[in-house]
């Protein structure tokens, strides 16, 4: 007994030994593998997801250029960076030139301010603070820019994060649309190796359903993102003609890009009614009313985001809605389709195993077991 038990120590230590070494070294390739990927991992996660988003359309213009998967891709990219990128440079190049004019003048102390008009005293709440500042800075303009210069270099700096921060993630979304043309190319072989890697992971049935879900989450999302998006710039773009405001076309062009990237629009329609206001060119019956309609329309996404996530979606959408606010609030933008799908994969998996644990048995085999099932008849 004595040398068996001996045997067995040693088995157990020698296997207990390799165990370790071999988890210890796939730990290692798994962290060096994250540090080495990590510095494209915004990339290719957002490449991923405009790839998944965008397949359908893909596919639909492959078949009508003879199923050219390659030319395809290569015509959605060409198109992608057309229309985001030319009118992104248009419009950064023009606020680089005014920017440049301001400064002129400031240096040359030309700047005037027209004054107020003696209806924006009767604005309700701010209309008397908003006189008097305005009335300050016409009558002295360059004493009253020495006087808010503290709080002018904070809105300034302010105002370059945000500029910096939404230039940044406009590169990082053109390059994640050429990767994404790459991925779509090869869209085919690439779903099939997802669906192979989360049937190992899970089961045959199962990893299906679950890259069904996850392609399904992923598209609801940018229904949700990039349809409310585009239709926020057109009631605000629409509203901009109307009123008529310059570069009214540009304007809503920015409304769509501030969207994407999750920023309120009313960045611009609040600016925008500041100038219908100044400038005086309308009644006060139509001020009031192009100012109500693009509040109205700068808060739009707050009702349709709701509405459109979650649709085709096999969750709940609260939980769809959940994760991507949740998401988005963790890590940004790219955590608003991140988020949902993790929280729609895990409920699903969740009712899965609920489902399994149901201790309520169908109606054959109560009726094999002699049971009687309780109806309204036999009440």
């Amino acid at each position: 007994m004595q040398l068996d038990s001996a045997i067995v120590k040693q088995f157990l230590s020698s296997e207990l030994v390799d165990a370790l070494v071999r988890f210890g070294l796939i730990a290692f390739v798994v962290v060096m593998c994250v540090k080495v990927f990590s510095p494209f991992m915004g990339l290719m996660l957002w490449g991923l997801i405009l790839a998944v988003a965008l397949y359908p359309f893909h596919q639909r213009l492959a078949k009508f250029l003879g199923g050219r998967q390659g030319r395809a891709s290569t015509l959605m990219v060409v198109i992608g960076l057309v229309m985001i990128g030319l009118p992104t440079v248009i419009v950064g190049s023009s606020f680089a030139g005014q920017i440049h004019d301001v400064f002129g003048a400031f240096q040359e102390q030309t700047i005037s301010v027209r004054p107020p008009d003696p209806a924006v005293a009767q604005w309700p709440l701010i209309g008397k603070k908003v006189y008097g500042t305005w009335s300050a800075a016409a009558d002295n303009f360059p004493k009253f820019l020495e006087n808010m210069q503290p709080q002018l270099e904070k809105i300034l700096r302010s105002g370059l994060a945000v500029a910096a921060n939404t230039a940044g993630g406009l590169f990082l979304f053109l390059g994640s649309l050429i990767i994404a043309g790459i991925m779509m190319a090869y869209g085919e072989s690439g779903s099939l190796a997802m669906r192979r890697i989360l049937c190992r992971l899970s089961s045959p049935g199962k990893g299906r359903e679950l890259q069904s879900l996850s392609t399904a989450t992923v598209r609801s999302v940018a229904v949700g993102v990039l349809g409310v998006a585009f239709i926020q710039a057109l009631l605000l773009g629409i509203g901009f003609v109307l009123a008529d405001i310059p570069g009214a076309g540009l304007l809503a062009i920015v409304v769509m890009v501030l969207g994407i990237a999750q920023l309120p629009a009313t960045l611009v329609s609040l600016p925008v009614i500041a100038y219908i206001w100044w400038s005086g060119d309308g009644s006060t019956m139509s001020n009031i009313f192009y100012s109500v309609y693009l509040i109205a329309a700068g808060l739009v996404d707050n009702v349709l985001k709701p509405l459109l996530l979650g649709r085709g979606v096999d969750a709940p959408m609260p939980i769809i809605l959940l994760g991507a606010l949740g998401g988005m609030v963790s890590a940004g933008i790219i955590g608003l389709f991140v988020g949902a799908v993790l929280l729609a994969v895990g409920y699903q998996i969740f009712m899965d195993w609920v489902d399994e644990g149901d201790p309520e048995e169908p109606a054959e085999q109560q009726h094999a077991a002699g049971a009687t099932p309780v109806t309204a008849d036999s009440e």
